[in-house]
C-alpha cells in the first residue's frame, strides 16, 4: 500500500514537471520563434518607415526599385541584413520585422510587420545635402516627447548598391557617428557650467570675474592659450559662456569654492564616466550611444582644466550632448530619454508595441536647468540669431588628430513651447571657407518647421 501511495506521487511529480517543461517550451517558442525566424533564409522581412510613410528599409529593395540614393541619408543609421554594421536600428530589431507569428505561420506574401520610425526622412535628406563635401553628424529630437526627427552621419553608404567595393569606402561610412563619442570641445563647457552653478549657485558663481590675457599661467606653471590673441579682458561667467574663454574657465576649475569631487559628482550623475568609473550605455530603440568619459585627477593640473573644457581625453557623443540640452530646455533637469522606433506592428498589422516618452534621474536641479538656459539664451540672442529661431546654445571647435584638424560642433535648443527641439552638429576637419554648424542648425529647424 505504501509502495503504490509512493508511486502515485512519483508519477504526480514526473507529470508536474513535464507539464512546466511544455509550458516553458510553448512559452520560449512563442516569444523567441521570430528570432529565429528572422534570421532564417526562408523568411521575408516587413519594411521601416518614417513617420509620414516613407520607406527607409526594404529587404527586397534593388537599384531602381527607388530613386536614386533614397536611402543614402540613413544607411549607417537603419542599416541592412548584410552584416556589415551591428550597431543599426535593423541589426538591432530584426525580430520585430519578421512576417512570422507563432499562431500564424510564416507570411511571405502579405505579411505586415513593419517598424514606424520617428524620423522625418525629408528633413534628414536635407540636412544630409547641407553638409555638401563635409564629413560629420547632426541629430534633432523633440525634446518634451524623445522622438528622434533628425539624425545624419556622413560619410555614409547606400545599403542598395552593395559592398562590392568595401575596401574603399571612407573610414567611417559604416557606422552612424550621432552615437560615438568625440571630442567636444568648448561644447564640455556646458557641462562645467552646470557643474559650477550646481555647486556654487547662480549668484555666487556670478562673482567669480577673471582675467583673460589670451593666454593664462595656471597654478602648476601650465599656459592655457585663449583663441583671442587679445584676450578678452575682465569677464563673468556669461560673458565668458559666450566667449568661449579657456583661460576664464581654467580659473574657474582652480577656484576653492569647489572641489574636484564636486566636478566629478555633478559629471557622474551627467552620466560622464570619470577616472574610469562605470557609467551604462544609453540605449536608443536599441542602438547603442557610447557614454561619455574623461579624467579629473588635480583640478590645478592642466591635463583636468583641458579636460573640464573640452580637450584631452574628454569624449561625448552628439547624441548625449542632446540630452543635456533637452535637460536644460524642459527646466527639469533630467533629461528626455531619445528614441527612434515609435510603433511596431506585426504579421497581421496589428500594433504590439509602442514607445512612450521616458526620462532619466535627476541629473541637476531645476534651478541650475532655468540658470543655465538663461545663459544659453542669451548667447543664442547675442551671437546666434541668424539660425533665424529663439535657440540657446553653445559652439565648440575641437583639436583633434594631434592637433592637425579642427572639428566644429554646436549644441543647442530652441526656446518654443510649440517647436521643442534640441539638436547637436559636429563638422569634420571644418575650414573657415566650409559650411558652418549655425547654417546646419538653421537647415535643420527650417525642414522641421
Amino acid at each position: 500500500m505504501k509502495s503504490l501511495k509512493r508511486g502515485s506521487r512519483l508519477i504526480a511529480l514526473m507529470l508536474t514537471v513535464f507539464l512546466i517543461g511544455m509550458g516553458i517550451l510553448i512559452w520560449k517558442l512563442m516569444t523567441e520563434a521570430s528570432y529565429y525566424i528572422s534570421h532564417s533564409p526562408e523568411a521575408t522581412l516587413g519594411l521601416v518607415y518614417d513617420r509620414n510613410g516613407d520607406i527607409l528599409f526594404d529587404d527586397n529593395a534593388k537599384e531602381g526599385d527607388y530613386p536614386e540614393g533614397h536611402f543614402k541619408d540613413v544607411g549607417n543609421l537603419i542599416g541592412d541584413t548584410s552584416g556589415q554594421m551591428s550597431n543599426t536600428l535593423v541589426n538591432k530589431n530584426l525580430e520585430k520585422l519578421s512576417n512570422y507569428s507563432f499562431t500564424a505561420g510564416l507570411d511571405n506574401k502579405n505579411g505586415k510587420a513593419a517598424i514606424y520610425t520617428t524620423l522625418n526622412h525629408n528633413a534628414n535628406e536635407q540636412v544630409y545635402s547641407a553638409f555638401g563635401e563635409k564629413d560629420g553628424c547632426a541629430v534633432a529630437y523633440n525634446y518634451k516627447t524623445g522622438e528622434i526627427l533628425v539624425c545624419v552621419s556622413k560619410p555614409n553608404i547606400d545599403p542598395v548598391k552593395g559592398y562590392a567595393d568595401i575596401e574603399n569606402l571612407p573610414n567611417g561610412s559604416l557606422l552612424c557617428k550621432v552615437f560615438s563619442t568625440t571630442v567636444p570641445g568648448s561644447t564640455q563647457k556646458v557641462a562645467t557650467l552646470i557643474a559650477a552653478d550646481e555647486t556654487m549657485g547662480i549668484d555666487r558663481l556670478m562673482q567669480k570675474s577673471y582675467t583673460c590675457e589670451s593666454v593664462y599661467v595656471n597654478n602648476t606653471g601650465i599656459d592655457i592659450i585663449c583663441h583671442n590673441e587679445y584676450g578678452h579682458g575682465t569677464q563673468n561667467i556669461r560673458e565668458a559662456f559666450a566667449n568661449s574663454c579657456n583661460p576664464y574657465f581654467a580659473q574657474l576649475v582652480e577656484d576653492p569654492d569647489w572641489s574636484i569631487s564636486d566636478i566629478e559628482k555633478v559629471y557622474n550623475r551627467l552620466g560622464i564616466s570619470v577616472n574610469g568609473s562605470e557609467q551604462e550605455d544609453i540605449l536608443v530603440s536599441g542602438i547603442v550611444c557610447d557614454s561619455a568619459s574623461t579624467d579629473l585627477t588635480n583640478k590645478n593640473e592642466f591635463d583636468t582644466q583641458w579636460g573640464c573644457i573640452g580637450q584631452g581625453t574628454t569624449m561625448v557623443s552628439p547624441c548625449q550632448m542632446m540630452m543635456w540640452e533637452s535637460a536644460i530646455a524642459n527646466g527639469t533637469g533630467r533629461a528626455t530619454v531619445p528614441f527612434l522606433i515609435d510603433y511596431v506592428t506585426n504579421v497581421n498589422g496589428r500594433i504590439v508595441e509602442r514607445t512612450e516618452t521616458e526620462h532619466t534621474e535627476q541629473m541637476f536641479s531645476a534651478t541650475t536647468a532655468k540658470d543655465v538656459r538663461d545663459i544659453m539664451l542669451e548667447n543664442g540672442a547675442n551671437n546666434y540669431s541668424g539660425i533665424g529661431y529663439p535657440v540657446g546654445v553653445k559652439s565648440g571647435t575641437a583639436q583633434v588628430k594631434n592637433g592637425d584638424e579642427e572639428n566644429s560642433l554646436l549644441t543647442g535648443f530652441v526656446d518654443d513651447e510649440s517647436f521643442p527641439i534640441a539638436f547637436a552638429i559636429l563638422i569634420e576637419n571644418r575650414e573657415d571657407y566650409d559650411v558652418s554648424t549655425d547654417y546646419i542648425a538653421s537647415v535643420i529647424l527650417n525642414s522641421l518647421r
